[in-house]
């Protein structure tokens, strides 16, 4: 797939993956073996028929294409873009054991985009039933579970807490690999099916999930992700010119601070030694978007090795094009300040990798007497996330993992302990991808009708 050229990427937010033309598209959905027994399928969270949208490419019939891909999956030009196809559905494709696999992302991303050009065709709803169902987020499991349950002819409410719909799609994923525009497209048809969206409520503290039934909703699925950094817990983290990666991307992302002070008011501190501590797709998106602020020097620090690297190869390997510096097998103890609180340095030892841990990577092991420093004047911890607590601190019928903060459910259902509450995405799995959390709420959307029509 075409890209833009590193030279014109890192002077600007613009898209890096520019997607397929027609001519290429078909190229591509031709190399398809049109499996009898698709792997593919099985690798995707929501079951797209992959071989007969590829088909319909293929023939040129790109109404049907888009329409079959939408029975699974309601936001396709952003799954097209950010899901993880090379662990899924392209893992698993057979020209992949000794080639490369079919483009299947990309091919989402072309159909997806022509309908955006040519605009939305709504699909026809079941009969009204009714019944009303309160969404608690605007991410990928809220609208989800939003535009399946109205497709079954409920009422829907989204409740967002921020200024903007779209969850980590619009707040957490740089304009260089998500367009907000298309994200605010796909939202768009979401609404187009009937679903409102409400902005600036913050469930929890606004109001509450107990409100919102007194308020006549009949159900509730709660979607609100997992927002809440995690920091490293190591001297001078409170240092100027710290950042969690939630509030970096944030400051760049929802309030495009990347245009301060012509059009924002908000600014971000970047400097010419600029670190990120992480191994993830968020870690790849702040080094990333540190570059293109400072055009000066970003290094990743990562306490394995490359190859444990949660992130993206393809973002691994756009980072490495564009300039950003990799120091593996290296982990943060501290940081440094001048007189003004101003952090200088980082801290750091040298790491080992010893057995599998939980996650079923090698143990990085700290090596004695190895400590060294690297310079920084700003720094961004993209180390994970957890899920705030404050829906299950305001509803005690809603039942925790005291450990991981996420919210417990039925594996089948997606229920809550509190009866007509469901949940789903990362505020019960933990951080995790765009399409498993599509996949939750489907699932969940499946639950409350069968709850809601019985």
């Amino acid at each position: 797939m075409r890209e833009l050229e590193v030279s014109k990427r890192i002077r600007s937010f613009d898209e890096v993956a520019l997607g397929y033309n027609e001519e290429e598209a078909i190229a591509e959905a031709e190399r398809c073996l049109q499996c009898k027994n698709p792997k593919c399928v099985e690798g995707c969270p929501v079951g797209i028929n992959i071989p007969k949208f590829i088909r319909h490419i293929r023939n040129r019939e790109y109404e049907e294409a888009i329409k079959t891909i939408k029975l699974a999956n309601n936001l396709p030009a952003i799954c097209g873009r950010v899901c993880p196809q090379e662990n899924q559905c392209e893992g698993r494709c057979v020209l992949g054991i000794k080639g490369d696999p079919i483009n299947i992302g990309g091919l989402e991303r072309f159909v997806a985009d022509l309908e955006l050009s040519r605009g939305f065709e709504v699909p026809e709803k079941a009969p009204d039933t009714g019944r009303s169902v309160a969404i608690i987020g605007s991410g990928t499991a809220g609208l989800t579970a939003a535009g399946d349950l109205a497709k079954m002819g409920h009422n829907v409410v989204v409740f967002e807490a921020l200024h903007e719909p779209g969850g980590v799609l619009t707040y957490g994923i740089p304009e260089f690999r998500l367009p907000k525009r298309i994200v605010k497209a796909e939202v768009g048809y979401i609404e187009k099916l009937g679903v409102k969206i409400e902005t600036d409520v913050v469930v929890g503290k606004t109001l509450t999930i107990e409100d919102l039934f007194q308020e006549g909703f009949d159900s509730v699925f709660v979607g609100t992700g997992a927002g809440l950094p995690a920091f490293l817990n190591v001297p001078g983290e409170n240092l100027c010119g710290i950042y969690s990666a939630n509030e970096f991307l944030i400051r760049v992302n929802l309030m495009k601070a990347y245009k301060f002070p012509y059009e924002s008011d908000t600014p971000i501190k970047v400097g010419s030694e600029n670190v990120v501590i992480g191994g993830g797709n968020v870690a790849m998106d702040s080094a990333r978007c540190a570059l293109r602020l400072s055009q000066k020097n970003v290094t990743v620090l990562y306490r394995r090795t490359e190859k444990e690297m949660p992130a993206r190869r393809d973002e691994v390997r756009r980072a490495r094009e564009e300039g950003v510096n990799f120091r593996f097998l290296t982990q943060p103890v501290g940081f440094l300040g001048d007189d003004r609180g101003q952090v200088r340095k980082v801290e750091c030892i040298r790491m080992r990798l010893g057995e599998p841990d939980r996650s079923g990577r090698p143990r990085p092991i700290p090596i004695e007497g190895s400590n060294f420093y690297v310079d920084a004047d700003a720094v961004v911890v993209a180390i994970g996330q957890r899920p705030n607590p404050m829906i299950p601190k305001t509803t005690p019928k809603i039942k925790v993992d005291e450990r991981r903060g996420t919210i417990i459910v039925n594996p089948e259902t997606l229920e809550t302990s509190f009866k007509g509450v469901f949940a789903g995405g990362d505020i019960v799995t933990g951080a995790a991808t765009v399409i498993s959390a599509m996949g939750a709420g489907k699932k969940a959307a499946r639950s409350i009708h069968k709850s809601l029509v019985k």
